[in-house]
């Protein structure tokens, strides 16, 4: 049974000019799910969430929670009867107001004890209680980020949309506050929206994950499957390292450089070998692939190990001791990390 749609897009364009920064995307969100928007910079993710919003038309396409239309040829739905909520990147927290007025700013249909009691809820979810009468330029970048987050969800919208929120923050409290500020949505079962421009931070956030470059969505799955499946060569670098390989397929089995990997329901011929670079294996044993070590750099975590096979360079992430630049390695190919194209 299909899972329930709280947001579709569905073949959304939207032109400046001449130029078209979203063009025929489409994508869904699902109750309760935390989904990502990975792209580079400029490829129309704040864009996109702005249509969404309602903070700007469609050209073509519409987009409808459940049966309500918000945008589509005929005419859109301003932003406050679309039950979206819309965390910007700097915030954008008003600077009159304390941190209690601005997370009860837009409840001005409840009455003084109702609004009192939601803003109280709220300070409370996002562990605000002692910052209730603060002003926003006495917070810091995290405290900001958890108020204008608490103020966006305090009309229980039905999706809420975040744009590059962990981006102004540093290292050690970048890392904290994401895992407390998903923890809280979390708890809430929020339906989330989340654009990032970072891959690694798109794996460890999302529940589903959606692909998208140059104003086209490329992919949407769950993060396994986008990372492990990629659907194209530039689907697999937006997260991250990926080696093409020249390959060749025969019998079922593609032939690398590198080393073969199973290649079932592949015609034979020409094609492409996409290796993640934890997927390629060294060892001491020459009597298959073999490789040259060109470089060795470290990388905390890992050693980031070039090789050279038949013209070809490929790199490998290993753990421990690497061989010296110059060393001659046996190499072999880890079929789970590895996705064929045609050549």
């Amino acid at each position: 049974m299909a899972s329930p749609v709280a947001l579709a897009v569905r073949n959304v364009s939207r032109r400046y000019g001449g130029r078209a920064v979203v063009s025929d995307a489409s994508l869904e969100l699902h109750p309760g799910r935390i989904t990502c928007l990975l792209g580079p910079s400029g490829c129309g993710k704040s864009t996109l969430l702005r249509l969404i919003a309602g903070l700007e038309p469609v050209d073509a396409g519409t987009i409808s929670a459940g049966d309500r239309i918000l945008s589509g040829p005929d005419g859109m739905l301003p932003p406050e009867s679309r039950s979206i909520g819309f965390v910007f990147q700097d915030y954008a927290l008003f600077p009159h107001l304390d941190v209690a007025d601005n997370i009860g700013f837009g409840l001005k249909n409840l009455d003084n004890a109702a609004r009192r009691a939601r803003v109280k809820e709220l300070l409370a979810r996002f562990h605000l209680e002692k910052l209730e009468q603060a002003w926003p330029h006495t917070l810091s970048g995290g405290e900001q980020q958890r108020v204008a987050i608490a103020r966006a969800l305090a009309r229980e919208p039905a999706v809420l949309l975040l744009d590059e929120p962990f981006s102004g923050l540093d290292g050690h409290l970048r890392n904290d506050v994401r895992r407390s500020v998903l923890a809280d949505l979390r708890e809430a079962h929020t339906t989330v929206l989340i654009v990032t421009h970072d891959p690694e931070e798109a794996l460890l956030m999302a529940d589903d994950l959606i692909l998208m470059a140059a104003g086209q969505i490329l992919q949407t799955g769950t993060p396994d499957d986008c990372y492990l499946r990629p659907v194209s060569i530039a689907a697999a670098r937006l997260l991250g390292e990926a080696t093409l390989l020249p390959a060749r397929i025969e019998a079922g089995v593609a032939f690398s450089p590198f080393g073969s990997v199973p290649a079932a329901g592949a015609a034979d011929g020409p094609a492409q070998l996409m290796v993640r670079p934890e997927g390629i294996r060294i060892s001491a044993d020459l009597s298959g692939a073999c490789a040259t070590v060109v470089d060795v750099g470290f990388a905390g975590p890992f050693r980031a190990v070039m090789l050279v096979a038949d013209d070809i360079t490929a790199t490998a992430r290993i753990a421990g001791v690497p061989p010296p630049p110059g060393a001659r390695v046996g190499v072999t190919i880890d079929a789970d990390r590895t996705c064929i194209y045609p050549a």
